[in-house]
């Protein structure tokens, strides 16, 4: 696979030995979205979901040279800067990044407090921001942040100054609003492009910060325009929101490894709707061979069912359709053999076991209650890279640039030209 393919992110930003914020949740960011992450660490942290205990910040040299060190040798297509460790350490890296020819896309996300409230930058370090600023493409402050950098109230304002100042556009987080209903904001010269949302309940916001800068960073290497890198990189926050293990006493980490099929470069194949018969044997079927149901709604015949990685299928009933068995579902089970055994033990007929293929699949066939297909398989790499696999194509042709709106309609995106 080529670098046209691979967004390249350099990460310069402190470690959270908690894994929720800091340079893990932006390895575990980057590689969610399909980019290659690389890190020079700025400062070394103890903390977890309740705060942050020590502090040990790495040497200007050292963060230089690791630097140095990955763009010499793997080369770069985007940067986000997280944590920075200290004034000088702020500077050094800015003359560093000032001086990098060809210039790449940097993301600055200026990290002061750790969601648990714990100071992560002096004054003198945050005064040693405005260098960052002017070599960043965007950056990303909450409100207190934006706040601290202007000593202004009102966030458009706050914005237009640093924009007005440091020639970057600015994007306004609204997550520290009060109420239910939130708005960011990008803040660029001459335009600001707004999202309105609706607050996800969970007190595991561990790392949103961090995460939202770095998705930004992949898209705008993926050669996306601000407004679509930010909506989409909004969309994978609310979605590892939602997805959230609940781990810890505090504010706990979000649930990166589970958003993968949600936000990507390109169609992605994550919904399948088969047409049934009756409702309570459909239902009753799928959730048998190991679906979740995640919508249940008998009164309008449709149920919707999520398989682990966030592919979803659906069930839509309807009596007098006529089903042909021209399409078959396949689920893949790592373990087929005894999944089936226990499936027909509990009475489910299959139309033949676990057989080896030509293909290189092992694969169990049945029907649903409605008479569709359904393979239990499994496949392994021969899925998506058997013997006979085409020889890798040339990178796809970038096509016009997507619009900025969300791919669902819980969000309203407004777009207003300044005078």
């Amino acid at each position: 696979m080529t670098n046209a393919t691979t967004p390249r992110i350099l990460i310069i930003a402190g470690s959270d030995s908690g894994g929720g914020a800091g340079v893990q949740a932006d390895i575990k960011t980057v590689t969610m979205l399909g980019g290659y992450a690389m890190t020079a660490i700025t400062a070394i942290t103890a903390q977890n979901t309740l705060g942050v205990t020590a502090v040990h910040p790495v040497p200007a040299e050292t963060v230089l040279a690791q630097i140095d060190a990955v763009i010499y040798d793997i080369g770069v297509d985007a940067i986000k800067i997280g944590m920075i460790g200290s004034a000088f350490t702020a500077n050094v890296v800015a003359d560093r990044l000032e001086a990098l020819e060809p210039k790449v896309p940097i993301v600055f996300d200026p990290v002061m407090v750790a969601t648990s409230g714990a100071a992560l930058a002096d004054d003198a370090t945050v005064a040693a921001f405005t260098r960052l600023m002017e070599i960043a493409t965007i950056s990303t402050p909450n409100l207190p942040e934006l706040q601290r950098l202007t000593g202004k109230e009102d966030p458009v304002e706050a914005a237009l100054a640093l924009v007005g100042a440091h020639g970057c556009a600015v994007m306004i987080k609204g997550g520290h609003d009060e109420g239910d209903a939130l708005a960011d904001a990008l803040i660029e010269e001459d335009n600001i492009t707004s999202w309105q949302g609706s607050r996800i309940d969970t007190p595991h916001t561990h790392g949103t910060g961090c995460t939202l800068a770095s998705a930004i960073a992949v898209g705008l290497a993926q050669g996306h325009g601000l407004a679509s890198s930010i909506a989409a990189a909004r969309e994978f926050v609310r979605m590892a929101l939602h997805e959230a293990p609940g781990l810890g006493q505090g504010h706990g980490p979000m649930g990166h490894h589970k958003v993968r099929l949600d936000v990507g470069g390109g169609p992605r194949l994550n919904q399948v709707t088969v047409t049934g018969k009756d409702y309570a044997k459909s239902v009753a079927f799928y959730l048998k061979v190991g679906l979740k149901q995640i919508v249940d709604s008998p009164e309008n015949g449709y149920a919707r069912f999520e398989s682990w990685g966030g592919g979803t299928l659906s069930v839509q009933i309807d009596p007098e359709e006529e089903i042909g068995p021209t399409t078959a579902i396949y689920l893949e089970c790592d373990d087929l053999d005894a999944r089936v055994e226990q499936l027909a033990r509990t009475g489910l007929p299959f139309e033949h076991g676990p057989r080896n293929q030509p293909w290189m699949w092992r694969e169990a066939r049945l029907r649903d209650p409605s008479g569709n297909i359904v393979f239990l398989y499994k496949a392994g790499e021969h899925r998506r890279y058997p013997p006979w696999r085409m020889a890798e194509a040339e990178a796809p042709a970038k096509i016009d640039e997507p619009s900025p709106e969300p791919a669902f309609d819980s969000f309203e995106v407004k777009r207003a030209v300044l005078p």
